[in-house]
């Protein structure tokens, strides 16, 4: 059993994956429900082995045990209440059989509501049999208790009795996490509103908060959005698989893996320390959340090698080339002028022929320099370095080249910087980017040996003559480093404190995500006003209402309010779709222009004219 206080502290230090349902993957191996599945621990050891197993192996942290309902009272209904300790000390055998020591293992307790028995059970009466089993779970060898589904005003109070016979045993840093039932509202199904549940479960101060069951992970995600900003503990997540669908007479969840882990993803993004699944979650659910987490979160855990403390402490430390001197851009930025992008995403392929001769228009038209993607929505791509080396030799024109901390370790990523300065590539964007499995490839892997703070530290070392481990190397480099910002972000405390951070590590001047709406732009500039880095405002000009649809929904980090949905449907034609997203796109620049260095404009589809029309308009063009 660990103490209450570490179970707070690691989750707090590291985002811990948990299992899927565990009831809805018993019933999928024909156990029916009429039945006790928790006697099936004593009876089909096999089974619930089986169950454990391809959790572990799809990458569970956090098992949680075949124990919902093996309280005495509803044990009884089966004839089983002599079997209580037994099946709960079976049950977290079987788990830690399979799982082993390094996965937390949780007891879990399900809710014992009084309305779900013939005679009336007292608060007294619920918190002796919850604490019952909750001493079996315990000194079986669970890590900690979890309270899960906790639905109602009187769930919590049958929770908090419990928790006072057990403190009293096993002292006050007694491992718990109450998990919540809310719907969509941020309510539990009996009408408690969650702060008031949250303020009722308080007096046992536990160490973390979590909510499982009740719905699925949209309707979470947006009782969440309400909740979490309030929560003074880690918190955990574990959504239903949506809404079950009857099919041949058998209860079926339709939630697909990679949509519960887009979701999951938003989860975190929130605040979220520890995820995983509940009804209808699978193995699979939770396979294909973890190869996507795992990448992430390891970034953030290891932004770099060296700190730049300890860099302006080396002897190597040499002086950075002025901004100004470095490039145009650089220039542009020092001075302060306005800054004119173009986003011109590299092929699939390699013919750049398109490519170069858009970069030509852009020159010819006056645009500052051509924005170069690495790999968006983790596909595959020509290498930015490529085409902006081809674009600068052929077109004349300055590149910003994106760089990606997925597909390159850290010995690539310096490799690649190096390669950049050799060959006159002088902007660069640092960014994480985004997970495999948001792209075809499902079977590649994330490396995400840092994340773009670190790589921004690792740019502002090379810029003063050291790599990344603070060995000196002749001369300097002279990258003008930049760093992506989203001002629509869900968790706003997060994306300021890593602004900070980048800045802090080596950013010089701020790219955005498309901006649709300016009033989170505006409130996200006054925020991090302090820092004073020049901010390149993203715009992208909608080609029509799909693609606003498809903006909207599916590209993490843009948000298109109602009100440009509503103008983009009622264009009928393609051109005036066309022309329509053209002149948003100006409109948002009237309104921020005086709060920004300048705009990067992206070229949906490759259409470069629509970029430069946002730019200029449409004359001459």
């Amino acid at each position: 059993m660990m103490k209450a206080a570490d179970l707070s502290a690691q989750l707090k230090g590291e985002l811990r994956i948990f299992d899927g349902g565990i009831g809805t993957e018993i019933y999928r191996r024909n156990f029916f429900i009429n039945s006790s599945f928790e006697q099936l621990s004593l009876t089909s050891p096999n089974v619930i082995r089986e169950i454990h197993r391809q959790y572990n192996e799809a990458g569970a942290e956090v098992a949680t045990t075949n124990t919902y309902n093996a309280n005495r009272l509803k044990l009884k209904e089966f004839g089983l209440a002599d079997k209580t300790r037994e099946i709960n000390e079976s049950s977290v055998a079987l788990a830690r059989e399979v799982c082993g020591p390094a996965v937390w293992i949780a007891g879990t307790i399900g809710p014992l509501n009084s309305s779900t028995f013939a005679e009336k059970v007292s608060c007294k009466e619920a918190g002796k049999v919850l604490a019952e089993q909750g001493k079996y779970l315990l000194d079986a060898g669970a890590d900690f208790l979890l309270f899960e589904s906790l639905s109602s005003a009187e769930d919590v109070e049958n929770m908090l009795q419990a928790l006072s016979i057990l403190q009293a045993e096993y002292g006050k840093d007694l491992p718990f996490i109450p998990s919540f039932s809310v719907n969509g509202e941020g309510n539990l199904s009996d009408g408690t509103d969650f702060n008031t549940a949250y303020t009722m479960a308080k007096k046992a101060a536990p160490p973390a908060v979590g909510f499982n069951c009740g719905c699925g992970p949209d309707e979470l995600l947006k009782a969440l959005e309400k909740i979490a900003p309030a929560l003074q503990e880690p918190w955990i997540v574990q959504p239903n698989a949506g809404n079950p669908k009857k099919v041949d007479c058998r209860t079926i969840y339709l939630t697909s893996p990679e949509y519960f882990t887009t979701y999951i993803l938003r989860f975190i993004e929130l605040g979220a320390r520890g995820v995983g699944g509940c009804c209808g979650i699978t193995p699979a659910h939770i396979s294909e959340m973890s190869r996507s987490v795992k990448p992430v979160t390891a970034a953030r855990r290891h932004p770099a090698t060296v700190t730049v403390t300890e860099l302006e402490e080396n002897t190597g430390w040499k002086e950075a080339v002025p901004m100004a001197e470095r490039s145009g851009i650089g220039k542009k930025l020092a001075e302060g002028k306005w800054i004119r992008t173009v986003e011109i995403t590299p092929p699939p392929g390699f013919d750049l022929t398109k490519v170069i001769a858009n970069a030509k228009l852009c020159k010819d038209a006056g645009i500052d320099a051509i924005n170069l993607p690495d790999g968006p929505r983790a596909s595959a791509r020509m290498t930015p370095l490529a085409a902006a080396i081809r674009i600068q030799q052929e077109a004349g024109i300055e590149t910003v080249l994106h760089m990606c901390c997925r597909d390159r370790s850290l010995i690539g990523l310096q490799a690649e910087l190096l390669s950049c300065a050799v060959s006159g590539i002088k902007n660069i964007l640092f960014i994480t980017g985004d997970p495999p499995k948001l792209g075809k490839y499902h079977g590649s892997s994330g490396v995400y040996d840092v994340d773009s703070i670190g790589l921004a530290r690792i740019g502002k070392m090379m810029n003063h003559g050291l790599d990344a481990s603070g060995q000196p190397f002749d001369g300097v480099t002279s990258f003008v480093m930049a760093s992506g910002a989203d001002p629509n972000a869900i968790d706003q405390e997060r994306e300021y404190r890593r602004t900070c951070e980048k800045v802090e590590a080596g950013a010089e001047w701020i790219i955005t995500q498309p901006v649709f709406d300016e009033k989170p732009l505006l409130k996200f500039l006054e925020r991090i006003a302090h820092l004073n880095v020049p901010v390149l405002a993203g715009v992208w000009p909608l080609a029509s209402y799909r693609n606003a649809e498809f903006m909207r929904n599916e590209v993490p980090g843009v948000v298109v309010p109602d009100e440009i949905m509503v103008r983009m449907a009622h264009a009928e034609t393609k051109e005036e779709q066309r022309d329509l997203g053209i002149r948003i796109a100006r409109e948002t620049i009237e309104k921020i222009k005086s709060h920004v260095c300048g705009v990067q404009v992206s070229a949906p589809f490759g259409n470069v004219r629509t970029a430069l029309a946002v730019h200029y308009g449409e004359k001459d063009l």
